[in-house]
């Protein structure tokens, strides 16, 4: 039988299935069906600096006292992270499976005291959801030196594995990656979705876009998973945003990834895709007459293969000159 146990980020995974952030993976009922399904491990929702201290403002308008107000601002955030840390206590306790945290913060302070409060509370490891849009009020170099100096910090504090979930607007992926890895990270995780937005043309107002990825969103995660993983081999990978069938994570694994993490799929099929997804890799494996994902993982990367500008170029007139309409 076909062994899908893989390494990533210091963990030993019994299957390269991992449950991401969302709202999936915020109740330990939850993360047990996931871990009934059959996924190796799960990420917990993200714990957001900005949105505890949004609902801190909030019920401080409802008062005009100084006392009062810092009574609420704090008792607000001891609240939120004081849950946070329950989930993870709970979920260690009950689940056999690697409980990985997420937090996304914006101040370096409150990155460090989220991440101690993490590892106290049994964490195997942590996920940084970094969320950074530069629309020119910041240098070119910010949004890389960013991530830099919030992994920087955080190894001086805390010990567990750390992840960085990885925007696709950095302007030279591989070379962050690499400067990341040289820090301490553990693993990276291609890529973060942002907020999707647009526009009601009807109210003339700016509305939610899409909220799940689509099938061929995996096309530039497979691209720079590929050149990730054949320039940085050292740098354990997940492939994230816009996987939605159990052949995505054999081609995430072919180009190069560790790990595979699945969100947008969950929510539409049920933690049951999961028993599918693992069956027809399993078969796809035994049928290639594969005994371990070690044997084809990076087989088609960008290191691998014969001819690496396959990743490089659009190609539009190669495989478009003979189009007819």
């Amino acid at each position: 039988m076909a062994d899908l146990q893989t390494k990533f980020a210091g963990l030993t995974l019994k299957n390269p299935l991992i449950a991401g952030s969302s709202g999936l993976t915020n109740s330990l009922n939850k993360i047990k069906e996931l871990e009934q399904a059959g996924v190796g491990a799960v990420v917990l929702k993200s714990l957001f600096e900005e949105q505890i201290e949004s609902l801190s403002r909030k019920l401080s308008l409802t008062s005009d006292y100084p006392e009062a107000i810092d009574y609420i601002d704090t008792y607000v955030k001891m609240n939120h992270v004081g849950n946070y840390l329950d989930l993870i206590q709970s979920a260690k306790a009950a689940c056999n499976i690697p409980i990985i945290a997420s937090i996304n913060c914006y101040k370096l302070s409150r990155w460090t005291e989220f991440a101690k409060n993490i590892e106290a509370a049994g964490a195997d490891a942590l996920e940084l959801n970094i969320f950074l849009l530069n629309a020119g009020e910041f240098p070119d170099n910010y949004p890389e030196e960013f991530h830099q100096n919030v992994v920087r910090e955080l190894k001086k504090s805390v010990h567990i594995p750390i992840i960085v979930k990885m925007g696709k607007t950095i302007s030279n992926l591989p070379g962050l990656v690499k400067k990341l890895k040289a820090l301490g990270t553990s693993g990276v995780v291609l890529f973060n979705r942002f907020y999707q937005l647009d526009i009601d043309i009807h109210k003339e107002e700016i509305v939610s876009g899409p909220i799940f990825s689509n099938p061929s969103d995996f096309s530039d995660t497979l691209r720079w998973t590929a050149i990730v993983s054949g320039k940085v081999p050292e740098c354990d990978i997940a492939c994230s945003y816009g996987v939605h069938a159990w052949e995505d994570a054999i081609k995430g694994i072919l180009a190069g990834a560790n790990a595979i993490q699945l969100c947008s799929v969950l929510y539409q099929k049920g933690p049951e895709i999961v028993v599918n997804m693992l069956t027809y890799m399993e078969e796809w494996m035994e049928h290639h007459n594969y005994k371990s994902l070690s044997e084809f993982k990076g087989k088609l990367n960008y290191a691998n293969i014969a001819s690496p500008a396959l990743y490089e170029r659009v190609q539009f007139m190669k495989y478009f000159s003979n189009y007819k309409q």
